[in-house]
């Protein structure tokens, strides 16, 4: 039985091994279907202040374009998700202190931009997703950048560690 991920989409839709066919195969120049489209994690930044310092009808329009262009995206087969952040003083970090686990108030890391949002694309290869969130209307109005990286395929070592467990359960 598959388990949801903390995307609400099962594991296998997240980490398959048509992920590592399709990587395999662009890189040998061999045209990819879009059943073997790769997976990108994008990472949205928001500049500090940017949507405080623009006026409701700013905001409204930016909002406006965006969306349009997600559902665009969505409409064409290459938004699978989108997962809208909270702002960084909401986060609780938690670590391994001293045999157990500790939290700290606020996010991981701190930098002057601030993870706003998570996208999952599918797309051919990188130079296409590259593409595509190219084209995000948020660039135009300067809200931060866009972090792109391929989905990891872990269904080999996934595996290994299942037949791991059955075999150490089944004594």
């Amino acid at each position: 039985m598959e388990q949801p991920s903390i995307f609400g989409l099962p594991n296998d839709y997240l980490i398959t091994e048509r992920c590592a066919t399709a990587l395999a195969r662009s890189k040998q120049g061999v045209t990819v279907t879009e059943e073997e489209w790769m997976k990108y994690i994008c990472l949205g930044y928001l500049e500090p202040g940017r949507f405080e310092g623009m006026t409701e009808d700013g905001r409204r329009a930016t909002f406006d374009e965006c969306f349009e262009y997600n559902d665009h995206l969505r409409a064409n087969g290459h938004l699978v998700a989108e997962v809208p952040l909270q702002p960084p003083e909401t986060a609780l970090t938690l670590y391994w202190k001293n045999g157990k686990v500790a939290t700290t108030d606020g996010p991981y890391a701190e930098t002057k931009e601030q993870l706003g949002g998570i996208q999952i694309l599918e797309a051919r290869d990188l130079n296409h997703a590259v593409q595509l969130v190219s084209q995000q209307p948020g660039f135009k109005y300067g809200l931060g950048p866009i972090e792109i990286r391929p989905v990891a395929d872990l269904s080999e070592i996934i595996m290994e560690s299942e037949q791991r467990r059955r075999k150490d359960t089944s004594r």
